[in-house]
């Protein structure tokens, strides 16, 4: 599969029997972006400007989302981080700094779990570690029923007072409409999907301490679903993890900050890639 430098441009391969979506911009040491529940790649696409100047910038339409093929039957996130490690392979690419914000953070964890020789460097943004509670798989399985009784939209509502911050959906219409664009794109099988997916997931804790690659954390200030102290739990078990705290940011701190957001990746990335 060839890439492409020219932005905005989608490419298509097949990865483990369906299709998938991804960008691929710049040159130098690769960092690939893994996007949140429920909305797509284009979420990256303030990191694509600022960063592929630097570096080789890949951002993935997982699975279910996006210009990405949503099959109906069951999803799990070994599946979406296989399809990352296949399409890694056809770039040809041995190594690479992966970040991941919420499920994108969940997909690092059994990414690593299985492909920890590939991963140079793990940014890990507003996730968390833990599973999902009882009540937190009850939500998910909720959810899901809602998608198919009253479609993506419907979705949308419910998610976007816990993706961006009071004040951002208050004065930053611009933004909320961006997010209620993503989520509405997606369809119903890749959204309960992936919900099953998220609430299946294991405890990831355990895995923290054997995490040995250089991890740069990185949480909203305001973040309600994964708050800053599950990055902080995070950042205390990682050996040498480096925690940063955005203000005024909720969930999506790279779309609410993404300047800051920007320079957090921008120097983690840098020193990385320095000749040892």
């Amino acid at each position: 599969m060839l890439r492409t430098a020219a932005r905005g441009t989608t490419l298509h391969t097949q990865v483990n029997g369906i299709t998938i979506a991804y960008s691929d911009q710049g040159t130098g040491l690769p960092i690939v972006f893994l996007h949140a529940f429920p909305l797509n790649r284009s979420m990256w696409a303030q990191q694509e400007d600022a960063l592929s100047s630097q570096f080789r910038v890949i951002t993935i339409d997982l699975r279910g989302h996006g210009e990405s093929d949503a099959p109906l039957w069951r999803y799990t996130l070994e599946q979406s981080a296989d399809d990352v490690h296949r399409l890694l392979d056809q770039l040809s690419i041995q190594q690479a700094i992966f970040a991941g914000l919420s499920m994108g953070g969940y997909i690092l964890f059994a990414f690593y779990r299985k492909y920890a020789i590939r991963v140079k460097g793990l940014i890990l943004a507003d996730t968390k570690a833990q599973a999902d509670t009882a009540e937190g798989k009850d939500g998910r399985f909720q959810m899901a029923q809602t998608a198919y009784k009253k479609r993506p939209s419907a979705i949308a509502d419910i998610m976007i007072p816990k993706l961006l911050s009071p004040s951002t959906i208050q004065t930053r219409q611009d933004l909320v409409q961006q997010v209620r664009a993503m989520i509405e794109g997606n369809q119903i099988s890749g959204i309960a999907g992936d919900l099953m997916a998220m609430a299946e997931r294991p405890d990831s804790i355990p895995l923290l301490s054997q995490i040995t690659c250089p991890t740069q954390i990185i949480v909203g200030e305001l973040d309600q679903a994964t708050p800053p102290s599950d990055a902080k739990l995070m950042a205390d078990q990682i050996h040498n993890a480096r925690l940063a705290v955005i203000p005024n940011a909720a969930h999506l701190a790279n779309l609410e900050q993404p300047e800051a957001f920007n320079q957090i990746v921008a120097n983690f990335v840098s020193e990385l890639s320095k000749p040892s």
